[in-house]
């Protein structure tokens, strides 16, 4: 049986496998890029000229490269009998919505999905180590 368990936030996922006892531990970058928006007056005086700022813009294409990221995840974990899936914030329950819309069958494969802060390497294969035994 092959169990994979994934940490992802916006920057990188940890793929860990647990496959006939052995431990496979991997990452892949995101390619989402952080965006600072710079913007508001240009000068201190009161009135003075604006900068608008796009955000749908960047939202926009934050949601695409997202989007891609999600798609590279689900072809490395699409062969796994059964998924954990974690994160910080909210990345991991936009992985799941969009398993649940797209991918249906991997989102069947799906035992939980929790919120954990920022772990390191070993950490995220003890918390997933301990999850499927």
């Amino acid at each position: 049986m092959k169990n994979l368990g994934i940490w992802l936030d916006k920057e990188k996922a940890h793929l860990v496998t647990l496959e006939n006892g052995n431990e496979d531990f991997k990452t892949i970058s995101s390619e989402v890029e952080n965006f600072h928006v710079h913007g508001g007056s240009g000068t201190r005086m009161k009135g003075g000229p604006q900068d608008v700022v796009q955000d749908s813009k960047y939202l926009e294409r934050e949601k695409h490269q997202l989007k891609n990221y999600f798609k590279n995840l689900v072809q490395e974990i699409k062969d796994a009998d059964a998924i954990a899936i974690y994160g910080p914030a909210e990345t991991q329950m936009k992985f799941k919505k969009e398993l649940e819309s797209n991918y249906k069958d991997v989102d069947k494969k799906v035992k939980t999905v929790s919120v954990v802060d920022s772990m390191t390497h070993n950490q995220v294969k003890a918390l997933i180590r301990n999850f499927f035994n």
